[in-house]
């Protein structure tokens, strides 16, 4: 048979299986986060935010890998919320700066613990050193920026 006619296994596709882990991890987050209203992906923003005193969406989006556009949509809700505030930037009224609101600093302390209790979780069920393996490996992907063929292994 040739390639071309082979089927494509889609449990040997990388993609697929990390796409596949992320989902899990996810949803694994996600249902410690619930009692307090938060999804991972807001989670992350108030943590980013807590790390910082404001950031612009720009600064929020490359930080967490999220698409600008997407980024803007999750400020909206977390603004409409009341947990965060967004105003211009002084240097730049085009640049949209974001903050925690008292409100925003309250839910991300009280959901904190949650956090760290899905990440004891995750370390359990997969074992702290293989946890920290993916981590460092993961981290060390190349996999941005030029998407073009490369040839060989580095």
């Amino acid at each position: 048979m040739r390639a071309k006619d082979q089927p494509i296994g889609v449990d040997q596709c990388n993609c697929f299986t990390v796409r596949k882990a992320a989902r899990q991890i996810s949803r694994l987050y996600d249902s410690y986060l619930q009692p307090c209203g938060l999804r991972i992906t807001q989670f992350l923003i108030l943590a980013t935010l807590n790390e910082r005193e404001s950031a612009s969406v720009n600064v929020l989006s490359e930080r967490l890998d999220i698409e600008r556009t997407a980024m803007g949509k999750m400020i909206g809700v977390l603004e409409r919320d009341g947990l965060v505030a967004v105003r211009p930037s002084p240097e730049d009224g085009r640049i949209r700066i974001v903050e925690l609101t008292p409100e925003g600093t309250r839910l991300f302390e009280r959901a904190a613990p949650l956090w760290r209790e899905a990440q004891r979780e995750f370390s359990v069920r997969n074992g702290a050193r293989n946890v920290e393996v993916l981590r460092r490996s993961l981290s060390g992907m190349k996999v941005g920026g030029d998407f073009g063929p490369v040839g060989g292994d580095e």
